[in-house]
Order: structure tokens, then C-alpha cells, then sequence
């Protein structure tokens, strides 16, 4: 009889630790900072290396680490070209501007340890996917980089209230390019959250409930989608400061720009020692702006960005990122 009460006691905390789990933790090999990629190899997140010759398998611990490459499709999987720096004894880092990449959901990579070994990353690392070769499927994994991601100090959480007794919520958008199995929420008393990284921009997305797909309920923001549904809308918000230095005798500066339909009295800045300044929270991409000094338009005599717009006028551009 106790052996059976162990034994339901065991089966339910198996099913609470399935049910429950979220990928909470950034993703291992990398993270995003503003409008740098940074790869991060650390040493003892590694058990095992394989060679191109036959495939051979080497405990990690055996290597003397001489230098650390980042080796992906973004660079033809090459095993010099990408040399990482030494940060201490374990961690080694590579800093890329996300400009760099094209895609910013297609790209595989590993570390490559002495320009021969690669590090093989477990398959439990929320961004490992099983690695291919002309066509074949092989017993290893890559690692990949997105540029939303699990994050506690994200910039966004996404809240899900109810569905107490579902097993399982995924959270599937076009930040992740409707990917059913990546952003798994995490129940809380009374709903099921996640907090990601993202950038700026304006997303789609849904919650996949125990493998049903329904919209956020308390977001009345939507559109519809290709099968006559609708999905739920999110716009990602940044600050951007603006600054006009002098005209300290002015009474009243305002901006106006595409972000508030040119509006000349919406967004008033605050005067201080050197000039005016505001800053103001917009939307992932381009602006166009002007500064209005006591009613007279300008554009930013300290931003050398400008552009012209459907109706022959220039405007300084704010670019959020």
C-alpha cells in the first residue's frame, strides 16, 4: 500500500513537471543587446564534441581549448572565419550587429572549438533543432537564434487568465514564425504567463491551449488572418529621445512627426539647461519628425537623417530599433 501511494505521489509530479514546464531562460549560445547579436560559448554547457572524420565522439572535458569559433549557415559553416574572444576561463563572446543577418529566423550555428571539434549542444536547450546533412538527418543538434526570446527581464509579458485545468499553453506568433512547440507558457495561480525579449514592431500572434488556437481574449486589438480567423495584434513600443539643443529663449517647443498624424500640440518637450528634450515611446521602424519653436517648423539641426515625404517636404527620421 505505501509502495503505491510513492508510486501515485511520483506519477503526479511527473505530470505536474511535464504540464508545467516553460522555457523561461534566455536561449543558450547567444543573446540580443539593442542592435547587437552576441554569441556566448561557455565551456560548462558542453558535455560532448564530435569531428568530420567518421564522427567521432570526444568527451568535452578532454579538449584543451585553444580558441572558439562561431560556425553557422550565415558564414558557409566555416571553422576560422568567426573567432570568438576570451572573457574568463570558461566564456568566450562574438559581437555581430543584427543588420548583418538577413533572416532573422533561419540561422543555424555551433561552436567550433581548435578549428576542428565541434560542440554538440543538448537536445534540451529550448533552441537546439536536429541537424541535417545533404538531406540526412544526423544524431546531432545545431543551436538557433531568434530575435524574440524567453527573457524574466523581457520587455513584454504575455498574460493568458483561465484555462485552470489546461495541461499545456504555447504562445505561437509571427515573432517566431507560428512555431507550435517554442514558447511554452508557464501556469500561475489564476492564468499562465511569459515574458519575452522582442523588438520593437508590430506582431501577430495566438495561444495554442492544450492544441486548440483561440486569440487573447482581453486584447480587443486584431486582424483577420488566411483562414477567415482572426489573430491578435501587439505593438512593441521603445523610447526614443529627441533633443534640441539652444533656443533657450523660446516659450514652447512641441514635436510632430508621422508617430502622432503631426499633431502641434500633443507632445510638448521640457525645457532644460542646454535646450528642450522628450522622450517619447514609439513603434519599431522609421519616423519622420519636426521640431515646432514657438509655432515656427524646423527639422533637427542635429540629426543629419532626413528624407522627403509624399507631399515634397523634409523631415529629420527617427529610427527605432
Amino acid at each position: 500500500m505505501k509502495r503505491n501511494i510513492l508510486y501515485s505521489i511520483f506519477l503526479i509530479l511527473a505530470l505536474v513537471s511535464k504540464y508545467s514546464y516553460a522555457q523561461t531562460e534566455p536561449f543558450k549560445g547567444y543573446r540580443i543587446e539593442g542592435e547587437e547579436l552576441i554569441f556566448s560559448f561557455d565551456k560548462r554547457d558542453y558535455e560532448k564534441a564530435t569531428t568530420d572524420h567518421h564522427g567521432s565522439i570526444l568527451d568535452f572535458e578532454d579538449l584543451d581549448i585553444q580558441n572558439v569559433v562561431v560556425s553557422g549557415k550565415f558564414n558557409n559553416w566555416s571553422k576560422h572565419k568567426w573567432k570568438m574572444t576570451k572573457v574568463d576561463e570558461n566564456k568566450y563572446e562574438l559581437r555581430k550587429k543584427l543588420s548583418d543577418f538577413t533572416d532573422e529566423f533561419s540561422w543555424e550555428f555551433k561552436f567550433v572549438i581548435n578549428n576542428a571539434y565541434w560542440a554538440e549542444p543538448s537536445k534540451r536547450y529550448g533552441n537546439a533543432v536536429r541537424a541535417y546533412k545533404n538531406g540526412y538527418r544526423l544524431r546531432s543538434y545545431n543551436l538557433k537564434f531568434y530575435t524574440a526570446y524567453p527573457d524574466k527581464n523581457g520587455n513584454i509579458t504575455f498574460t493568458l487568465n483561465g484555462y485552470d485545468t489546461a495541461r499545456k499553453v504555447i504562445l505561437s506568433g509571427s515573432f517566431n514564425k507560428w512555431n507550435e512547440d517554442l514558447f511554452r507558457m508557464t501556469k500561475n495561480e489564476d492564468c499562465w504567463t511569459l515574458t519575452l525579449k522582442i523588438r520593437p514592431g508590430e506582431y501577430q500572434y495566438k495561444f495554442i491551449v492544450d492544441g486548440d488556437w483561440i486569440e487573447d481574449p482581453d486584447n480587443p486589438r486584431k486582424t483577420i488572418n488566411e483562414f477567415s480567423g482572426y489573430n491578435s495584434l501587439i505593438d512593441i513600443k521603445a523610447p526614443a529621445k529627441f533633443i534640441l539643443n539652444g533656443f533657450l529663449d523660446a516659450q514652447q517647443v512641441i514635436i510632430a512627426g508621422s508617430f502622432n498624424n503631426w499633431s502641434e500640440g500633443e507632445y510638448k518637450m521640457t525645457r532644460t539647461k542646454n535646450g528642450w528634450a522628450d522622450t517619447l515611446m514609439l513603434s519599431g521602424g522609421k519616423h519622420h519628425y519636426k521640431f515646432i519653436v514657438d509655432g515656427k517648423w524646423m527639422e533637427d539641426p542635429d540629426n543629419p537623417v532626413k528624407e522627403y515625404d509624399f507631399k515634397g517636404n523634409v523631415n529629420s527620421v527617427c529610427m527605432v530599433k
